[in-house]
């Protein structure tokens, strides 16, 4: 009877070590899966970054392109001359000169340029507007939404954080304390077997 029940205790042994065994390498292939898929994510993310810095500066030169153009055309003839190239328009408008008129003192004032606006740029003026205050409005949506992705990424960073932990076993806490009642349980089950083979 002793040696059966030594047999029993030998392999239930053996069967906790297979399973023990099994599930451990059933955990290092699940987090040598996991980590795979994060290091696809990571580069996925880093290409993500790296377009978006580039998309950033290139439109940081367009910007500073623009306010370049602002700085340079600053009277109605340079005005006019400039116009064209950022608003085609089906008629070019025209500068008028006023007459000089005489001041109260006696001496001539300098005439102000009158622009003549044909009927047919009104219709294209009216346009533009409406299609700059449509980008303005899908500007602040754009705005809105890449504030949302910084946030969801920045929740899927930490998501992936602690599947990294899990993967790993949990924090080190938690596996003091599993590798504590492992420990416990090994030596219950040595207890046991050292008691039976008196």
């Amino acid at each position: 009877m002793k040696a059966w029940l030594q047999l029993a205790v030998l392999a239930i042994l053996i069967l906790f070590a297979v399973s023990v065994f099994v599930a451990w390498q059933d955990i290092r292939r699940q987090q040598s899966d996991l980590q795979a898929k994060l290091a696809g994510t990571q580069q996925q993310l880093q290409a993500a970054d790296a377009r978006e810095e580039s998309r950033k500066a290139e439109l940081q030169q367009q910007l500073a392109r623009i306010a370049e153009q602002q700085r340079a055309v600053q009277n109605p003839q340079q005005v006019m001359q400039a116009l064209p190239g950022v608003l085609p328009l089906p008629k070019p408008l025209m500068l008028e000169q006023e007459p000089a008129t005489s001041s109260t003192q006696g001496a001539a004032a300098a005439p102000e340029p009158k622009v003549e606006l044909p009927s047919e740029d009104l219709k294209p003026l009216y346009d533009y507007a409406l299609t700059c205050k449509a980008c303005q409005a899908q500007l602040s949506a754009a705005q809105a939404d890449l504030q949302d992705d910084k946030a969801e990424i920045q929740a899927l960073g930490r998501e992936r954080d602690a599947a990294l932990r899990v993967a790993r076993g949990g924090s080190v806490l938690q596996r003091v304390v599993r590798a504590a009642k492992w420990f416990v349980v090994g030596a219950a089950a040595g207890a046991v077997a050292a008691k039976l083979a008196r």
